[in-house]
């Protein structure tokens, strides 16, 4: 066999396997919000074994929602007003823009799963509440099943003696009680309480509804092998939230969005306040635009203070070069990295 065509079947074979590009030094790439490393490993393991960016997603989300990360992501943890734990999840494919996604599950674990079989299965984007743990269920998926864990029982009991304080409403009484909640008539508000919450739009503190164990998401983003990105989120949503509430975490552009043209972005904070921006979208656009992804976060977080100062939340970013960084405001934020040239996956501090 001769020398050129040795050489030829050899780079065949490269083009074949994705490999002309130089993708297998610097592809897969997996990162995460907060220091997820197990999340983070199951879905590097996925990656480096040659699946999708969306299965290595899947595999890692559903790795933190097994182990429960941090109380806030899988079964058994932030209880609603009335006790009971909630799934909202969501998937997005980079190559096709498709996206699955379900809010405010009840009974079925399996969030990110319920997700990609909503994309994979359905013309639909979303799927809420009950319905969405019946097509779960349909579709294969263990349940129905109990979701809360004696740890968010107990959480929710000291909740319920502290007077259901803190909660998430306003603008209503009791104040400071349990409910039920009915509107407060005009006769109820001050002049200057009128004034302030209607005309003015001051918006009320809400550093003690969330914080870094009440309130949180696993967003992950992939570049597989063939350099095709993914991301996908995992919750179980606010703490004490009213029922019924569905935040970031299942909004594609908020909690998570991904363009395999330009990279990924997670985020993870007060999805009530971060959804009215969509950040993560924001974060890609700023990418596609030129900006390299520190100045893309920073941009989309200043854009959320700008307008709520007590806000807090972070996003991360990676674009298609494998460059990465975050950014956030009313905390310290952590993300978890792990690419060809670590030996393991490694934590970065990002400053407020």
């Amino acid at each position: 066999m001769s020398l050129k065509l040795v050489f030829f079947i050899c780079f065949f074979s490269s083009l074949v396997l994705g490999y002309a590009d130089g993708n297998s030094e610097k592809y897969p790439i997996v990162v995460s919000t907060w220091p997820f490393v197990e999340a983070v490993r199951a879905a590097w393991r996925a990656a480096d074994g040659r699946f999708s960016a969306v299965d290595a997603v899947v595999e890692g989300c559903s790795a933190c929602e097994e182990l429960r990360c941090d109380g806030t992501v899988g079964p058994g943890g932030s209880p609603d007003e009335n006790g009971e734990t909630t799934m909202d999840a969501l998937i997005m494919n980079g190559v096709t823009m498709e996206v699955g996604a379900v809010a405010a599950m009840r009974y079925v674990k399996d969030g990110i799963r319920a997700a990609r079989l909503v994309m994979q299965h359905t013309q639909h984007t979303l799927l809420v509440g009950e319905k969405a743990s019946a097509f779960a269920i349909a579709m294969g998926l263990p349940g129905p099943t109990n979701l809360s864990s004696s740890e968010s029982m107990e959480k929710w009991t000291k909740w319920k003696e502290n007077g259901c304080q803190p909660n998430f409403w306003k603008n209503v009484v009791p104040r400071d009680g349990c409910g039920p909640y009915h509107l407060k008539s005009n006769t109820d508000l001050t002049e200057g309480e009128y004034f302030s919450s209607n005309l003015m739009g001051v918006v009320e503190p809400r550093s003690s509804l969330v914080g870094l164990h009440s309130h949180d998401t696993i967003s992950m983003a992939v570049i597989d092998k063939m350099g095709h990105v993914a991301v996908g989120t995992s919750t179980n949503g606010a703490t004490f939230k009213i029922p019924g509430r569905v935040g970031d975490g299942p909004i594609a552009g908020s909690s998570a969005y991904a363009d395999d043209e330009v990279g990924a972005c997670g985020a993870t904070g007060d999805g009530d306040i971060m959804m009215r921006f969509l950040p993560c979208y924001q974060v890609v656009e700023s990418m596609r635009q030129g900006m390299e992804p520190k100045h893309a976060a920073k941009d989309a977080i200043s854009r959320i203070a700008r307008r709520f100062p007590d806000f807090v939340g972070a996003v991360v970013a990676v674009n298609k070069n494998g460059v990465h960084a975050g950014a956030c405001h009313g905390w310290t934020f952590q993300y978890s990295v792990r690419s060809p040239d670590m030996f393991d996956v490694e934590v970065f501090t990002v400053l407020p």
